[in-house]
């Protein structure tokens, strides 16, 4: 196996809307559940620094995407804000439009393939008020929402996200306090991933009836479960948390139907999700083109607590292997392999479906003490990250597995929800204060990269 990647293999970065744009309440833009949490609880950030500015695209967009063709990107996904196209539900926000258009323009003009995604965890504020995504009538306006983004922009885009990561607003907001409602609830994290999937599905059937040229995907966060052991407590532990955090998005999105199992959790749990024959009809129909992977860490577990555990603890509960490398930074588990069995279980178990590496990065606190002496970050901790995992990716690949890109998250040091800018995960370094971008050493190892298509020998 050599060094090289395929001709017209995609080299960029991901981001997002809500996390890089800024301009939170202006141009016309209507206001997220991000922009009411931090108005009524901003304690719940960790530096109290809201969505408002974030790292300010908006306003320097256009010598942002120079400096992405300056560091070899071909291509670059990010979101548009529902909230900021369609305030209100229906009238097309036209500062929005004369933005994304020029964006998307740009990123052509200078070589970059735009991937533009829907959804990012943005949801409006008054769309949350009636529910969110436990809310049916949220699903009919994302299908409005969609339409009229595949309109107002299908002649400058042509590769098209609906979600990215739909998995965590369930997990995180219904199984967590990290995202609002935050509760506790299976029965309503049930029904808001479901609600969740038939607005993709819908979507694609926009997409679809629209006869836009290109394709339509979805970007998941596939995390590898490993047991703990072989016993087969463990092996069932594992097989519960790849079907519920992996494959229950994972199967409907490639296969049209959820897999067995599911059914048979939800029995357990005497939930009942309210989807109609008709609705499984569309979800069988609308199957994707392509899949977008996060992948950042893998996922260990063991037996859960049968008789006496609460909630998903019956079914497994996390495992620390002893000899995990760890991100002292972010307490997440590095395991570059897990890449490798990415794309082999795509491969065998899921058609070999064309995929990309969607985002993949490393978060690190306090970078400003690997400034050296001319102000550029010595990251090459994130260079090290970034060339094992694509030598693990280039095994699969050689193995058969049908990746197409790879992106770094991110770009831009950007705003990450509640931890905001605590660990940075650009190639470029965001100076708060001044909003400066300057490249860190990770931003030049990068463009090599991606103008020689191939990793350098001494990575």
């Amino acid at each position: 196996m050599n060094n090289r990647f395929p001709d017209h293999f995609l080299w960029g970065a991901a981001a997002s809307g809500p996390q890089l744009e800024g301009a939170g309440s202006k141009y016309g833009k209507g206001k997220t559940v991000w922009d009411y949490w931090f108005e009524t609880e901003p304690e719940k950030f960790y530096q109290q620094i809201g969505p408002e500015t974030t790292s300010s695209f908006y306003s320097r967009y256009k010598e942002d995407i120079l400096l992405m063709k300056d560091i070899g990107f071909n291509s670059f996904r990010t979101s548009i804000s529902w909230a900021r196209l369609l305030p209100d539900g229906t009238t097309i926000n036209q500062e929005a439009v004369t933005f994304y258009r020029d964006v998307f323009s740009r990123l052509r003009e200078n070589g970059i393939k735009p991937i533009v995604n829907l959804y990012h965890f943005d949801m409006p504020y008054r769309l949350h008020k009636k529910g969110g995504w436990e809310n049916r009538e949220t699903v009919e306006e994302f299908y409005r929402y969609a339409k009229a983004a595949f309109q107002t922009f299908g002649d400058l885009v042509n590769t098209w996200v609906t979600f990215n990561e739909p998995i965590v607003p369930v997990e995180m907001g219904y199984l967590n306090d990290k995202h609002l409602p935050a509760v506790y609830d299976l029965e309503r994290a049930a029904r808001a991933a479901y609600f969740t999937l038939l607005a993709h599905g819908k979507a694609v059937s926009a997409f679809r009836e629209l006869a836009n040229n290109g394709e339509i995907g979805i970007i998941l966060n596939l995390t590898p479960s490993y047991p703990k052991s072989d016993l087969a407590e463990d092996r069932e532990a594992a097989k519960w948390a790849d079907i519920l955090f992996n494959r229950s998005f994972l199967d409907p999105v490639v296969f049209g139907k959820y897999p067995v199992e599911m059914t048979e959790f939800l029995a357990k749990e005497t939930i009942d999700v309210p989807y109609t024959d008709k609705e499984l009809v569309l979800l069988m129909n609308n199957t994707v083109d392509f899949l977008g992977v996060n992948y950042y860490q893998p996922r260990r577990v063991q037996a859960g607590d049968k008789e006496t555990g609460a909630g998903l603890d019956k079914y497994f509960k996390p495992y620390h292997w002893p000899k995990a490398k760890i991100n002292p930074h972010r307490g997440w588990e590095i395991y570059e392999k897990g890449l490798y069995d990415i794309a082999l279980n795509i491969r065998d178990n899921y058609r070999n479906i064309p995929w990309y590496v969607a985002e993949n990065g490393i978060g690190v606190e306090g970078e400003e003490a690997f400034l050296d002496e001319h102000g550029e970050v010595q990251d090459d901790y994130r260079i090290h990250f970034m060339a094992d995992h694509l030598r693990w990716l280039q095994k699969g690949m050689a193995e058969g597995a049908n990746c197409f890109g790879y992106h770094v998250w991110t770009f831009l040091d950007n705003w990450s929800w509640l931890n905001e800018y605590k660990n940075r995960y650009g190639l470029l370094r965001l100076d708060l204060a001044t909003q400066t971008r300057t490249k860190k050493k990770s931003a030049q190892w990068f463009k090599q990269v991606a103008e020689t298509n191939q990793l350098p020998a001494k990575w």
